[in-house]
């Protein structure tokens, strides 16, 4: 049995599925590693590494799409790697099934097994393969220090003989995990914090942070059963706006962090609620790829309105990829032990195991 992974397209994604500390697990259960040569070289991570742990190097990636049993990648693979793979063949990544759609079509015809981790339910025992949580906590983390950064005031309250200057307010928009991490940053860093959600499940856990939650009047909770947040209703978003409008008044730095997955990200902030922030303020909108949070939004731009700058990245992890790399690979091998057939030592698609059924592809 062969485990294989080959280089991500680099201008766009930096973080690798397979760290070498992660090679023993694999050759613990009988599977051998294949990887593309400099496979982490731009991490700092050098073949040797992984050759000292007991993997293979190839500097064919046709051979480790053709001779892997399983392939693990971050993201979809390119048309023409996708060619590449065989019948009865495994892929596990971040396959994004609603914009690859089609291309994930052909591939389940060639009966190719597809796993996409995005899909991992919100049980106990997904907990350790949840990369949505382990990418997401370092995205909020991050989101903190380059909003932060792009502050040109100091952030904890300061008290000189010259006078005080005073702590900076920051607005979390959305309490998941990267907002709960958001918030707990920006606490240790002397903001005072403020934070938002339509699940109220999550005013406790803001307010263990330090945080202190905005309430919309009459909320309703919005939360699916797997725990995530779901579309408001039009009287509830006419009441966060009420909110947001005058909270934003007084608030310096904003992280947006709402997301629905598989759906365009909810608009949130407005253009007028824009035009009432003070200038110098900062907006980090998590959910510029997926159409943002924000009025202005423009990935991979900084949009100036009104003096408020507004940030967003195609992939901020793309800035934490060595940390985002050895949290992915541990949640990959957890995903991979859990499918492996260890007595007869082979991939056992079980549908009656809930983490399988719903991350494949059918």
């Amino acid at each position: 049995m062969r485990i294989g992974s080959t280089l991500e397209n680099q201008n766009f994604e930096k973080r690798i599925a397979i760290t070498p500390e992660i090679i023993k697990k694999y050759t613990s259960l009988g599977i051998e590693v294949l990887l593309s040569e400099n496979y982490g070289l731009h991490l700092g991570i050098e073949d040797k590494f992984y050759l000292e742990q007991g993997a293979k190097i190839s500097k064919d990636e046709n051979d480790i799409l053709n001779s892997s049993d399983i392939i693990v990648q971050l993201s979809m693979l390119s048309e023409e790697k996708s060619l590449k793979i065989k019948e009865n063949q495994t892929l596990i990544g971040v396959l994004n099934p609603y914009e690859n759609e089609e291309k994930l079509k052909s591939l389940a015809k060639k009966k190719i097994n597809l796993f996409s981790l995005e899909l991992l339910p919100r049980i106990t025992r997904a907990q350790s393969m949840d990369i949505l949580s382990s990418q997401a906590n370092l995205a909020g983390y991050k989101a903190v220090i380059e909003s932060f950064a792009n502050f040109e005031k100091a952030i904890p309250m300061m008290m000189t003989a010259a006078g005080t200057i005073p702590a900076a307010k920051v607005l979390v928009v959305g309490a998941g995990v990267a907002g709960l991490q958001a918030i707990a940053t920006a606490k240790r860093m002397g903001a005072i914090v403020f934070a938002t959600d339509v699940r109220m499940a999550s005013k406790e856990q803001v307010e263990s942070l330090g945080g202190k939650f905005l309430t919309v009047q009459g909320t309703e909770n919005l939360e699916t059963e797997g725990g995530y947040a779901k579309e408001a209703s039009d009287e509830f978003k006419k009441k966060q706006e009420e909110l947001l409008f005058e909270t934003l008044k007084k608030i310096d730095i904003v992280i947006c962090t709402a997301l629905i997955p598989g759906k365009k990200a909810p608009l949130i902030i407005k253009s007028n609620m824009l035009n009432n922030m003070q200038a110098g303020s900062v907006i980090y909108d998590l959910a510029a790829i997926q159409g943002g949070n924000t009025e202005f939004t423009e990935v991979d731009k900084i949009v100036e309105n009104n003096g408020v700058r507004i940030m967003g990245e195609s992939n901020i992890l793309n800035k934490l990829p060595i940390s985002a790399s050895s949290l992915y690979a541990k949640n990959m091998f957890n995903f991979v032990d859990n499918l492996f057939d260890k007595e007869n030592k082979k991939i056992n698609v079980n549908l009656e195991d809930e983490i399988i059924e719903k991350t494949l592809i059918k």
